[in-house]
């Protein structure tokens, strides 16, 4: 699988160079050092190889996100939020393609699952997380609530970038501020 891993760092790379719409599978070939047989091998098309990355980003996330939250070292439950986000913005300040993909929906909105949309896939991840990392009883008023902090988080972050390419603080800061105010509802 080293030549798969290879074409999807290919992939992240020419996201942030040139962007979706001019990627193409001949490009990844090329960039990866493998042959366009061995790109149709394993994805149909640019749209499965940016599937296959948005999905890697995400089991990253929530690998990294996991990690941070079994250290255990929180007094409060908001000190979580902090970590959610600081872990996003460090990906998309330093994991190549994140930045231009994100969590897919640069390309599709519903890229990870036909059913659910990108953001809805990322709330029950991360509503799982909490579930059983910080022993929140699982119910639908948590599932209204971290899809409404995940939908909320989108937006404000979407713009901190497009304000700064490296993310308007203040905004970032607003964000947090935002989702500790209303799960404090949820989790007080």
């Amino acid at each position: 699988m080293v030549r798969v891993q290879r074409m999807l760092d290919a992939c992240a790379e020419l996201l942030d160079e040139v962007g979706y719409d001019e990627l193409s599978t001949t490009r990844i070939a090329e960039r990866a050092n493998v042959a366009i047989g061995s790109v149709y091998q394993f994805f149909p098309d640019k749209k499965a190889i940016t599937q296959a990355l948005g999905l890697r980003y995400l089991d990253m996330f929530s690998a990294r996100v996991t990690d941070r939250l079994s250290q255990g070292d929180f007094s409060h439950w908001s000190e979580a939020v902090d970590v959610i986000i600081d872990e996003y913005l460090d990906m998309h300040r330093h994991v190549p393609g994140f930045r231009s993909l994100h969590f897919g929906d640069a390309v599709d909105i519903r890229l990870f699952d036909a059913n659910n949309d990108n953001n809805q896939v990322i709330a029950a991840r991360l509503r799982d997380l909490l579930i059983s990392i910080a022993g929140v009883e699982e119910s639908a008023e948590l599932d209204r609530a971290i899809t409404v902090a995940v939908e909320s988080a989108d937006a404000v972050l979407k713009l901190a970038f497009r304000c700064d390419p490296e993310g308007d603080q203040h905004l970032i800061d607003e964000t947090k501020l935002l989702l500790r105010s209303y799960l404090s509802r949820h989790f007080a």
